[in-house]
């Protein structure tokens, strides 16, 4: 019995794609992610960096544009088997999954016309080199999680004024403002998936999407970001001083913004659930493997029934997660963006980071002292797992969001 995975439905080709994607977390996003950890920020992103490399490598498999259809240059896989890829690349290392995954402005390109298509999305997907690198730029230094909780009262309170803002000037958008450090890829990005408000008397509701390239006069960059987890992960501040862009470059105005970022978080949600679930199935790894092999009381921590009982503890907590993630996942990518079910993505969402970091935690204690070594991966992965909880909406006001829209639209059962 293969222990992590339920599916009894997975096809050869399935079971083929999930192990290509075991191989190359484990052989290559593994260690490099443990290099790339111990670098200054701008060490990560200087040339030369093993961080390059990998990209080369992921680009070249096509990891880096595992949503989208063959139509564009996509590898036109299922959503299941997008998903199971994902967390085979997230048991290597978040940080560097998530890396693969900014450039988000092609999933709206998509329905955003041809011309889009044509700029940045088959470009994206065409590269090979891993130097087409894109960004979703959304929060700002004082609007955090704030700016992902559509359906909730404040986000159309217009009270509540952006940090970033376009107002129209003919056939163009002038764009003033800042988005935070918190940007995947901002400093190396060379398009941008852009929210920020158009119609202040809306709120964060009164917001447009924007996508543009970034090479244009008025567009600069803040220094890397430097944290706890995730280190192998580009993070940084991107700046607007009268940028300029043309009319054509909003593909959702603020009419329409509010649904659409519900569309678009039922996807992204439940991708950071996938990836947490790959990240705490690699703790569990780690502590089983280790307990297994070191002596403790005359015989192997194995053999302790204490820790059998955290070890199985965790195995559940990783089997759930799983199952909620994919569930959530599979069914958000399947349907169109009007039939998407956001507090699931919310849910998965919220669910996975925490089971993430309860697992390392756990981990780290079956290690003991070990487990704060760096000599031993688990105390990064409890770094990166802490992060989680934060990235993509904090789980607090995803839970806020989400409960909210469950008391509000669930019908009254008799």
């Amino acid at each position: 019995m293969n222990f992590f995975d339920l599916n009894l439905d997975l096809g050869p080709e399935d079971m083929d794609l999930k192990a290509t994607a075991a191989t190359f977390a484990r052989e290559v996003m593994r260690p490099t992610a443990v290099e790339l950890d111990l670098m200054s920020p701008e060490e990560v992103i200087a040339a030369g960096s093993p961080f390059w490399s990998f990209m080369a490598k992921a680009y070249k498999l096509g990891y880096h544009k595992l949503p989208f259809p063959e139509a564009v240059g996509g590898l036109g896989l299922t959503p299941l088997q997008i998903s199971i890829i994902m967390e085979e690349l997230a048991w290597g290392s978040f940080g560097l999954t998530l890396a693969l995954n900014t450039t988000l402005d092609a999933a709206v390109a998509l329905e955003a016309g041809e011309d889009f298509v044509n700029q940045f999305t088959i470009p994206y997907c065409s590269c090979t080199d891993g130097s087409v690198v894109g960004c979703w730029a959304i929060t700002e230094p004082d609007h955090g999680s704030d700016t992902l909780m559509t359906g909730y009262p404040s986000f159309q309170d217009p009270s509540i004024k952006a940090q970033c803002r376009a107002r129209r000037d003919g056939d163009e958008y002038v764009i003033n403002g800042q988005k935070a450090a918190w940007v995947s890829g901002g400093t190396i990005s060379k398009s941008i998936l852009l929210m920020c408000q158009v119609d202040a008397s809306k709120g964060h509701a009164g917001s447009g999407i924007f996508i543009f390239s970034l090479d244009r006069p008025g567009v600069s960059k803040g220094k890397a970001l430097d944290k706890l987890g995730a280190r192998e992960l580009n993070q940084g501040e991107i700046y607007f001083d009268d940028v300029r862009v043309p009319k054509k470059a909003m593909v959702v105005g603020p009419d329409h913004y509010e649904a659409a970022l519900a569309a678009h978080l039922s996807l992204t949600t439940p991708m950071v659930g996938v990836w947490s679930t790959g990240l705490a199935r690699a703790a569990f790894d780690e502590a089983l493997n280790y307990s297994r092999e070191r002596q403790q009381g005359g015989k192997l921590l194995v053999e302790h029934p204490n820790v059998q009982e955290k070890l199985f503890r965790m195995f559940r907590t990783v089997e759930a997660s799983r199952q909620l993630c994919r569930a959530a996942f599979v069914y958000n990518w399947s349907k169109p963006p009007e039939k998407r079910a956001p507090e699931y993505g919310f849910a998965a969402k919220t669910f996975a980071t925490q089971a993430a970091l309860d697992v390392t935690s756990d981990a780290i204690q079956i290690l003991g002292g070990n487990g704060l070594s760096r000599e031993y991966v688990v105390e990064k992965l409890f770094r990166d797992a802490r992060a989680t909880l934060i990235c993509d909406g904090s789980n607090d006001s995803l839970a806020i969001a989400g409960g909210h829209s469950v008391a509000g639209t669930y019908p009254r059962k008799p």
